[in-house]
């Protein structure tokens, strides 16, 4: 598949209002980040085994997995020199509303594939977004992570055409990407990582 940037793949842009509202919230903004990296990297470890019959993909998840952990790791020593206690959060309905979506309409062997590149693509311009409003030793970790999301979202992509013809998975990229774009536009009560649109915030 042609090289893509995220912005061009993606529906829909990442409302104002949500940038605003992660400017003002940057300790629930990295805890979920972390949380993000670590279950990206367990999505990728899990894809391993559901694909063991191809090598070729082991090994680029193998890749994905240790980048996502060592992404996990920078974020956490980040909230501990800014002295932000790591507690748990709820995840947000993102990632479990696009694979409760794959599985209601017409489930494929590669929707988690594409499910993955989404969420990359939507990290990578998040990042993109956050590097120019935030400040500090935050918006240089954002700069210095965008780039490999810009990667897994096309190797993700590379993977699920290596399965199915690409006429086929741009149609369902396309169904899945309409899914997202809701996602990200509708109001979002909870705010995280990759959560939807939080309305006014001012008051």
């Amino acid at each position: 598949m042609a090289a893509l940037e995220a912005a061009e793949f993606l529906h829909v842009s990442t409302p104002k209002s949500w940038v605003g509202q992660a400017s003002n919230c940057q300790p629930l903004l990295l805890i979920d980040h972390a949380n993000c990296e670590r279950k990206a990297a367990s999505s990728a470890l899990s894809m391993i085994y559901r694909y063991e019959e191809r090598c070729d993909f082991a090994v680029q998840l193998s890749r994905i997995v240790r980048e996502e952990m060592r992404h996990f790791e920078q974020v956490h020593a980040l909230l501990k020199t800014l002295q932000i206690e790591y507690v748990h959060l709820s995840p947000s309905k993102y990632a479990r509303a696009l694979h409760s979506y794959a599985r209601e309409h017409s489930p494929t062997k590669f929707d988690d594939l594409l499910i993955a590149s989404i969420i990359e693509a939507r990290s990578y311009e998040r990042f993109e977004l956050l590097e120019e409003v935030l400040e500090g030793r935050v918006a240089k970790l954002y700069g210095r992570l965008k780039e490999s999301e810009q990667r897994h979202f096309l190797a993700y992509l590379d993977m699920a055409v290596r399965l199915e013809e690409e006429t086929v998975i741009n149609v369902r990229v396309q169904e899945l990407l309409n899914q997202e774009a809701q996602l990200i536009t509708h109001f979002d009560d909870q705010f995280r990582f990759h959560s939807g649109d939080p309305g006014d915030t001012k008051g």
